[in-house]
């Protein structure tokens, strides 16, 4: 660590600018059940679709995004992407897509893997898929973490 701390204000600006382009599995989910309005894409290809999903979500793998996006979702909607989990960029290759079109866009932190892990909605090729809540990523007692 420096021996030189940032300012307050860069701190500010900092976390406040990360807040305006990130969100994360429990704030899209109780985005989702208050009726927000907003399109969820998953950006991940088709075998991963296949696999799982969140339910609500709309397929558009990233490569296709230029060519879609403007016909099949308004420009003023806002858009929240998502791709596996947190080890991987592809959301954020999505968001960057979404944002050279105009878009308002969100990046899911922590992607599909943490949707899952939190026990949120999530489906397949045959429908429903039923999870656990996983005790490392989500308190199993109430609906959020309170943070």
């Amino acid at each position: 660590m420096t021996s030189t701390a940032p300012s307050a204000d860069l701190l500010v600006a900092h976390f406040a600018g990360k807040l305006a382009f990130e969100t994360d599995a429990s704030d899209v989910h109780s985005a989702q059940e208050q009726g927000a309005g907003f399109v969820l894409i998953d950006s991940r290809g088709g075998a991963a679709w296949a696999q799982g999903r969140i339910v609500g979500a709309v397929h558009m793998p990233t490569a296709e995004i230029a060519e879609r996006a403007l016909a099949e979702i308004p420009l003023d909607l806002p858009v929240v992407t998502y791709c596996w989990g947190p080890g991987c960029n592809g959301s954020t290759r999505a968001a960057l897509e979404f944002a050279r079109l105009g878009y308002q866009v969100k990046e899911m932190i922590g992607g599909f893997e943490y949707w899952a892990r939190e026990g949120y909605p999530v489906e397949d090729a045959h429908g429903p898929v039923v999870r656990a809540k996983d005790p490392l990523t989500a308190p199993l007692s109430t609906v959020t973490c309170d943070c």
